[in-house]
């Protein structure tokens, strides 16, 4: 048992956690977009920025009896929608920075290579229908959050950039002090 779970450990890549991202960001001395391509990100920002949820993909909806309360409608009737959309057909519509974070998504199907999303809470087809499309849009704008920072002013990038340079100038000034007092030690610093 303990060898498998090992393998199984090995075999399935680490998962970035926003908590542990948030808290990598704040021991950066640069600005967190500074490591984002600069077009991608503008890219990213476009799309948040003309979003809309009718604009997404369809997928393709199944539908299937639902469970629970409901009485004699639940047993007569396929209520519950469950819509897939296979990942190459959603990133598409989706901007490059946003697209390998689907498969960190709680709603990423391994086997099929897609988002499945279900929903049986409404009593009709189209409203079930309408909650999956409804939980990709939020799913889509959680992951643009947790992926996309915001925009930088000036005046960060400007401060970052001089904490920067005065960091490389501390740097520089330690290293000639040390090879100015290795120097010495060697006699080469007495002068006759």
């Amino acid at each position: 048992m303990r060898a498998l779970s090992r393998a199984h450990a090995l075999s399935d890549p680490p998962v970035a956690r926003p908590h542990i991202l948030a808290w990598a960001r704040a021991f950066q001395n640069k600005a967190y977009e500074a490591d984002f391509d600069p077009d991608e990100l503008a890219e990213a920002r476009k799309w948040r920025a003309s979003f809309d949820e009718s604009v997404l993909p369809r997928g393709q909806t199944s539908y299937s009896r639902s469970s629970g309360p409901g009485g004699q409608h639940v047993n007569k009737t396929e209520s519950k929608a469950t819509t897939v959309w296979p990942l190459g057909e959603l990133s598409k519509s989706l901007p490059s920075l946003l697209q390998p974070a689907l498969r960190s998504s709680k709603y990423y199907s391994r086997r099929n290579d897609s988002i499945s999303i279900q929903a049986q809470k409404q009593r009709s087809r189209s409203a079930n229908t309408h909650d999956n499309h409804q939980k990709l849009a939020e799913e889509l704008l959680r992951i643009y959050k947790e992926r996309v920072p915001g925009a930088t002013s000036e005046e960060k990038v400007k401060k970052y950039e001089a904490l920067e340079k005065s960091s490389r100038e501390d740097r520089l000034r330690a290293k000639k002090h040390h090879s100015s007092k290795k120097a010495f030690r060697k006699g080469k610093g007495f002068e006759e």
